[in-house]
């Protein structure tokens, strides 16, 4: 066995990197180890699909539960589909290792990783990075990294590199870095309305790391990796000249068509042209011919894009660089509905519906972590209607799955504590036009449909995406970007927050890398439209409501000394279910004593409230209470002074005379004034008639 090891401290632990020991028949494997965190990495090659007009890269990450010492959830005891958290983090390799590929490779890429032991306080999604980068860079595959990544947190003041899962509970910054050697090309930040400085701040702290992880990876790569074997395909200078020739100026005009729809109606019939002159039917060659022009016909189109944009400040739309689109946003449009609200930007727009629940319809969360329940989710979807084409449509795609994910992270940070709302919350953003940052209108949307259904968040919240474009060697940033610009574009980076600070983040990059130069003035551009759009947004509805709807439940909350849940249960749960069955309502009990009622009408909720105050609250030697017989001895009565609170009247104790029998004073189902005369050390409470008698003076 040829085990190659290269090690190096990375914040608090060893970053350990080796290759040689497992998966030897993938073209490159690796395994990385931090802490007793273990995952394993693979890169696998094959050749490209016939008549493949893309670049064919998989990526798969998943989390062995046995990593966690546990069994699989469910019935059948065996990983199935992936997680939320594995497909998100699938995302968070694909998107910085894609750019680094040659133009022209279209071979076929599988990356897999794996989680094989899990410490429970490192998460492996950061390894699960560095081990796609190793595998790809110590393989024949011509990846141009290699790539590192690290998670930064923000403590106390301090940059805090790769904090463990207990730390992240106290950061106001969780942030995600990929990047090479030259510069960042991947960010993902969670935030409690922190300062763009601190973001900033972030970046650099945490670029130091990656480039320590890059210079692993290459020493990694010159002691065992293999040689890079790809030719690239041949040049097509000849056929690109004869392109621009002959179709640049029809593509150049319709840059100049307004409207997405008609634009791409002009364009497609270019391409319709081209596709009649070079796809010969019959011809087995001109299909791969086709695909060539088709790649050539886009990059002349995205370089008249840039061109337009840099050059002479012209977008598509006729904006000028740092213009937003006419914003619209509505609130209360549904009926029925807790909370509703439909936000549109130009041709984007997203309808956000709001639903309360209870702690019963919090999500269950089992990973390789202790089970959690989420009490906040955010469900975007993307039907085919956004775009007016005819798609499958099926189960959630990763890209809703991560957009979805980023809308509820931006969001997330505003929302009030359980103890002041208790609700558990959901928020579905409904596409329903699409021309670019759709999940930023999510989250402009979703912030509306938050204060229409009376969710009193901290601060509102709005989002924008910023763009980049290079033309001879100058840039220019775009502010709230189109679909086609961020198709053509070199970048597309997300911002999210209040007026106070960031709460959300996401940088896609077609290009290598993003230069650190040019991220102040993004931060800036994006809090300066920010504020723009947040104050058109508060013109819409300036706070939220301070009633839920009425079609929403009431929930109110009680806390109870946690030994008497047991009396409020009742045995088998009788006490409980009477208690539902007689007001309708639901009741949840915490087993620290908090207990949540909830139930549509109100006053059936307070009722359930002073039914179960009446279970469990205390009797109190000396006082008389009203009663119902519910038991007859022929030593006394038990008497039941409050709902499953009983007590014995001893017969000596009925009356001021004397008594031959109980029944001749008191019978089944009477009501009865009794007064608490002692309680032994078991709770045990003894009642007299005779005494109420004497103390009020007046006949039972």
């Amino acid at each position: 066995m040829d085990l190659t090891v290269v090690e190096r401290q990375i914040g608090r632990h060893t970053l350990r990197i080796e290759t040689g020991r497992f998966a030897r028949q993938a073209a490159g494997a690796v395994v990385v180890r931090y802490a007793d965190t273990v995952v394993l990495g693979a890169a696998l090659t094959g050749p490209p699909r016939e008549g493949v007009d893309f670049f064919p890269l998989t990526v798969d990450y998943r989390e062995k539960t046995y990593a966690a010492g546990k069994f699989p959830g469910g019935f059948f005891k065996r990983e199935t589909r992936p997680s939320n958290k594995e497909i998100l983090t699938m995302r968070m390799i694909d998107r910085p290792v894609r750019p680094l590929f040659p133009d022209g490779y279209k071979d076929e890429v599988l990356i897999q990783t794996m989680v094989l032991a899990t410490d429970q306080e490192n998460d492996p999604d950061i390894l699960a990075m560095v081990a796609a980068s190793a595998a790809l860079s110590v393989s024949q595959i011509p990846f141009e990294g290699p790539l590192g990544a690290v998670r930064v947190g923000y403590l106390d003041g301090q940059y805090v590199l790769n904090p463990t899962l207990g730390e992240l509970e106290y950061s106001s910054l969780e942030m995600v870095l990929s990047g090479h050697r030259e510069a960042i090309n991947m960010i993902e930040v969670r935030a409690s309305e922190v300062s763009e400085d601190v973001v900033i701040g972030g970046i650099e702290f945490g670029y130091q790391a990656i480039r320590q992880i890059c210079e692993m990876i290459e020493e990694l790569q010159q002691r065992a990796g293999k040689e890079k074997t790809w030719t690239p395909p041949p040049p097509t200078d000849d056929l690109e000249k004869e392109l621009r020739k002959e179709y640049a100026a029809r593509l150049k005009a319709v840059r100049q068509v307004p409207g997405k729809q008609e634009r791409y109606a002009a364009q497609n019939e270019v391409f319709e042209a081209a596709k009649a002159q070079y796809l010969v039917e019959g011809d087995p060659g001109s299909k791969a011919r086709w695909n060539t022009v088709r790649e050539l016909l886009d990059r002349i189109d995205g370089e008249l894009l840039a061109e337009m944009v840099v050059r002479k400040k012209q977008r598509p739309d006729g904006r000028g660089a740092h213009d937003i689109r006419p914003l619209e946003c509505e609130v209360g449009l549904l009926p029925r509905v807790h909370g509703s609200a439909v936000f549109q930007r130009g041709e984007t727009q997203s309808l956000c519906v709001v639903t309360l629940g209870t702690g019963r319809d919090e999500q269950i969360v089992d990973g390789l972590t202790e089970e959690y329940s989420k009490k906040f989710m955010l469900h975007y979807n993307f039907p085919p209607l956004c775009t007016g084409e005819i798609k499958r449509i099926g189960a959630a795609s990763r890209r809703e799955i991560g957009h979805g994910a980023l809308a509820e992270k931006s969001l997330e940070s505003v929302l009030p504590a359980p103890e002041k709302f208790p609700y558990t919350i959901r928020l579905v953003s409904e596409v329903l036009e699409s021309n670019g940052s759709s999940s930023m209108a999510s989250v402009c949307g979703g912030c509306l449909a938050l204060m229409d259904a009376g969710v009193p968040i901290k601060q509102p919240v709005a989002g924008i995406s910023i763009g980049w474009f290079q033309c001879d060697g100058k840039d220019q940033l775009v502010v709230d970007i189109l679909g086609e610009e961020d198709h053509h574009g070199l970048m597309d980076f997300k911002v999210a927050g209040t007026q106070r600070g960031v709460t959300g983040v996401q940088l896609d990059l077609k290009a290598r890398g993003l230069p650190q130069r040019l991220i102040p003035d993004i931060f800036q551009l994006a809090r300066e439209a920010r504020l723009q759009i947040l104050r058109t947004m508060l013109t819409c509805l300036g706070a939220p409501r301070k009633q839920i709807s009425d079609y929403a439940p009431r929930i109110l909350t009680i806390k109870i000394d946690p030994e008497k849940i047991g009396k409020v249960i009742g045995p088998g749960g009788k006490g409980i279910k009477a208690i539902e069955a007689e007001t309708k309502a639901t009741i949840d009990i915490e087993e620290d004593g908090t207990i949540m009622v909830c139930c549509i009408d109100m006053e059936r909720a307070q009722r359930a409230v002073e039914m179960i105050e009446a279970v469990t609250a205390e009797v109190k030697l000396g006082k008389i209470y009203k009663g119902r017989v519910v038991s007859i001895k022929d030593f006394g009565a038990f008497i039941e002074i409050g709902p499953g609170q009983e007590g014995l009247c001893h017969i000596s104790e009925l009356d001021t005379g004397y008594v031959k029998s109980v029944d001749s004073v008191l019978k089944f189902g009477d009501e009865v004034r009794v007064k608490v005369i002692a309680i032994d050390d078991q709770g045990r409470v003894k009642l007299s008639r005779k005494a109420a008698m004497m103390e009020e003076g007046a006949p039972v």
